[in-house]
């Protein structure tokens, strides 16, 4: 049987030759939801370098498509590549970065406190004391009479050195506040709203040992002349919210021997005997503005 050719046969196989070039042609839109070129060309036509590179916003679904380029974010440098070459440097860049914190000399988490006016004016020479080596102990000496101090110079300026924890100026804050404390009299009540800002700046540091010390001074201001007291009651809302934080820090070694006890330097049961102090030299309207701030205290003249 002798075979015959289809008519439209050759026709048919250039036809899908052509189609398989078509197919394979790299630089071809493909999508009519891509970028147009722009002229009015025809779509299927138009190689990809010839279009236009649009910017668009970064995490956006314009980012996928084709001739497009994302933006940098607020935060970052210029671009430098695609978005997630850009990613992956930049969580080289930060893992880098904590490393140095962790690990450099500059370490930013350890920094020490911000040094105090009482510092500086130790430095310079400027306060009248100076250091007394006893048998019993060190301790400050006055090269001045201290009856004849400017206590409103001088007692907020020792009040700030509070919150210091370097020796020698832990040691000149704390015994001069101690000092001035004991020889003021009639004259600290007069200087207690520039004591405020130096207390609560020591509470604020949250370093144990500064916090009692702070608390032992409170105590010794208030009893240093019945005129303190009621003095210091519409400054609680500075002093006392760091009482309310603490009030539950208390000790607990269970049945062992708290050998430590004897320096009183338990949080909890300083903040109560101070509340307790404040309470009683501070007048008829002193409990109501500490149970305002210290919702869980109660009183010692009902207890």
């Amino acid at each position: 049987m002798a075979y015959t050719a289809r008519p439209n046969y050759k026709r048919s196989l250039e036809h899908n030759f052509d189609c398989c070039i078509a197919s394979r042609e790299p630089y071809r839109y493909r999508s009519k939801s891509a970028n147009p070129p722009a002229g009015g060309k025809t779509l299927y036509s138009v190689p990809v370098s010839a279009a236009k590179t649009r910017y668009v916003p970064p995490f956006s679904i314009q980012s996928q498509q084709r001739n497009t380029m994302v933006v940098d974010a607020p935060m970052t440098g210029p671009s430098s590549g695609s978005a997630s070459a850009r990613g992956k440097t930049d969580q080289k860049t930060l893992r880098l970065s904590v490393t140095k914190v962790k690990f450099g000399s500059n370490n930013s988490l350890n920094k020490p406190h911000k040094s105090s006016s009482f510092r500086m004016y130790f430095d310079r020479g400027d306060l009248p004391i100076k250091m007394e080596y006893l048998c019993g102990g060190d301790k400050i000496g006055w090269t001045v009479d201290i009856d004849k101090l400017d206590y409103s110079l001088y007692l907020p300026l020792f009040f700030d050195g509070l919150c210091e924890t370097e020796h020698p100026y832990k040691t000149y804050a704390r015994q001069g506040v101690s000092d001035l404390l004991m020889a003021g009299g009639e004259k600290i009540h007069t200087v207690i709203p520039q004591l405020i800002l130096p207390l609560k700046n020591a509470l604020s540091t949250k370093n144990l040992e500064v916090m009692c010390t702070t608390l032992k001074i409170i105590q010794q201001l208030v009893l240093s002349s019945d005129l303190v007291g009621p003095a210091l009651v519409p400054f609680y809302r500075q002093l006392l919210p760091m009482f309310n934080a603490f009030k539950v820090k208390n000790l607990n070694c269970g049945d062992e021997i708290d050998y430590a006890q004897k320096n009183n330097m338990n949080l909890g049961d300083l903040i109560d005997e101070t509340l307790q102090v404040l309470e009683l030299h501070g007048g008829e309207d002193a409990f109501i503005n500490i149970k305002y701030m210290v919702p869980t205290y109660e009183s010692c003249y009902l207890n």
